[in-house]
Formats: structure tokens, sequence, C-alpha cells
């Protein structure tokens, strides 16, 4: 005959039923629950409610409170985790645009010739002393390498692969004034190689302005502040060539080929800093309110009539300003 091998039940520990439970006290919800859907109406087996017994010592509630200090360690953990993720969300927003400013050497701020010069070394734009040649300060951006650059007092601006322009405080490189982006500049430039050429264009004495000329338009830029100026759409059918420009005289002609057009004047746009130039023009001044280098062209010599902003007369043909000047006729 074989033995049937028999196993010896272990002692159950304080506090535990035989099918492995927790013992039942008055202050368990499982003494509530544990007959709440019994036919007996909630009550026992033998219809008289149970009297909880004594608490053996060590047992009950104490049981509980280990538990709830791992809780209580596990908040606090979880808040001192926080911490440097709040700062790092923090630091995130001041740099939304991944610019990285490196100063090396510091210039008090002085006139345009001992500013220094812009050139782009690979992924970067380099600010170099015109006499010595000793590195200011460098501009870089993750993900996106400068294209192109252009200079004006105080103002270093850029070009970007990402289609990005932005505008860096040019002596001493102390932070970057704005970041603009024009749609579909970043597929257009990463067409073909050299189409950053001709892309920037500072306008206005003092380079107080710059334009950004794209093939579908050519958009101006308050170097101040960044502010948009004004928009000039190509005409129809024809698209603005950045490589093909001339300047002289403070105006920037920049062609404008039209297929199947015979009138070669036609395919020449002539802007200066306050748009488009044709006969008759009402622009917007383009000066801060505040600015003591305000532009006073186009101003009636007796000044503009009471109530009457912006410089222009509401009782004149013709005198009233736009934002953007309208598509070629």
């Amino acid at each position: 005959m074989t033995a049937v091998p028999t196993t010896t039940a272990p002692d159950l520990l304080p506090g535990t039923r035989a099918d492995g439970g927790p013992e039942d006290d008055a202050d368990s919800p499982y003494a509530e629950s544990r007959y709440t859907e019994s036919p007996h109406g909630g009550l026992p087996p033998g219809g008289s409610p149970r009297r909880p017994g004594p608490r053996p010592v060590g047992q009950g509630r104490s049981r509980y409170r280990p538990r709830r200090r791992t809780r209580l360690v596990l908040a606090a953990l979880s808040v001192v985790l926080a911490v440097p993720l709040v700062t790092a969300a923090r630091q995130s927003r001041d740099f939304p645009f991944d610019d990285r400013l490196t100063v090396h050497t510091t210039a008090a701020p002085g006139p345009a010739a001992q500013e220094p010069v812009l050139r782009t070394s690979g992924p970067r734009v380099e600010a170099r002393d015109p006499g010595s040649g000793t590195l200011r300060w460098v501009h870089e951006r993750t993900g996106s390498r400068p294209l192109a650059l252009a200079a004006g007092p105080g103002h270093a601006f850029a070009l970007w692969s990402d289609g990005l322009v932005t505008d860096t405080e040019r002596a001493a490189g102390s932070a970057v004034r704005w970041h603009r982006a024009l749609p579909g500049l970043a597929d257009w430039l990463a067409a073909g190689p050299g189409r950053a050429a001709g892309v920037l264009q500072p306008l206005a004495p003092g380079s107080r302005m710059l334009a950004v000329v794209t093939p579908h338009r050519i958009v101006a830029f308050r170097a101040e502040d960044g502010d948009l100026r004004w928009v000039l759409p190509a005409a129809r059918g024809c698209a603005f060539d950045p490589g093909r420009y001339v300047r002289t005289a403070g105006i920037l002609l920049v062609a404008q080929p039209c297929p199947g057009h015979t009138d070669w004047t036609a395919e020449l746009m002539a802007v200066d800093d306050l748009g488009r130039i044709v006969p008759g023009r009402t622009p917007l001044r383009n000066d801060l309110r505040d600015d003591p280098r305000r532009d006073l062209r186009d101003v009636p010599r007796n000044g503009p009539p009471g109530g009457v902003s912006k410089g222009f007369s509401d009782h004149r043909p013709g005198d009233r300003p736009e934002k953007a000047v309208a598509r070629p006729r």
C-alpha cells in the first residue's frame, strides 16, 4: 500500500483566517460586507449579530500604519523628484527656440565701426572683434544652422535652415531680440543650394527695417522689436528672385520674373522701408511712437489734425494708412 503523503498546516499568523483573509473586527470593512449579500439579512448564519472579541495586543489598526507611512514616503519622494522637472520645464519656456548664446569677451557698446564682424562657422554665428579678430560671442540653435547674415548698427540678423529669422544684440551678444518664421521658407531653402543669398535685406537709414524676400512675398519687420510692418505679395503668375536685386539711393529693386510677359518693367519691383514705391502711396510710419529718430517723411507739413494718429489726415483724399501694401497692379 502506498502511503499518501501528508502535510502539516502551518500556524496561522495573528490577524488572519484559515482561508487567508484578514481577521474580522469591528473596524474592518470586511466584517460589515461579509454577510451583506447573505439570505439572513446581513447577519451571520446563526441569526445573531457577531460581537467582536477582545483585540489581541499589537493587532487591529496598528497593522495599517506601515502602509500609511509608505504612502507618505512615496508622496514626499514624488515632490522631491518633481522639483527638477518643474525647473527644467521653466527653463525650456525661457528658451523656446533652442538658442544658445555664449559670450567670450565683453565690449562696451560703441559706434558701428567698433561693433563685431559677423560670420558663419558651421552650425553657429560668430561675432569677432574687427581689429584683433577675438571671438566675442557665438549664437547656436539646436537642429538648425545659419545660412545668411545681415548686419546693422546694434543688430545681427540671421537666416536659419529651418526658415527662422533672428535678431541678436550685436555689440555684446546679450540677447536674441526676436524670432520670426515665414510659411514655406524652410522647404524652399532646402530645395536647392545658394537660395539664401539676397533673402535678408536691411532697409531705412541705420537698418531700422529688415525686409525678408521670398518667392511668394516680401515681408518687412521693424528691427527694434520684430513688428510686422508690411507684406508685398508677388504678382499673379510671378515670383520674386531674392538673388537678383540692386540697391540704389535707399531703394531696393528685386527681380520678379513673370513667364509670358513682354514688358520688362513688370518684372521689377521697387521697395523701400515704407513698402512698394508707387505714386500717391499712403503707407504707415514704421518708427516707434517714442523713438527720437522718428521718420517724418509723408507727414503733412502742418501736422495732422487733432485726434488723428499715424501722422495722416482723414480730410485729404488718399490719406488713409494701410498696414499691408496692396497686390501689384
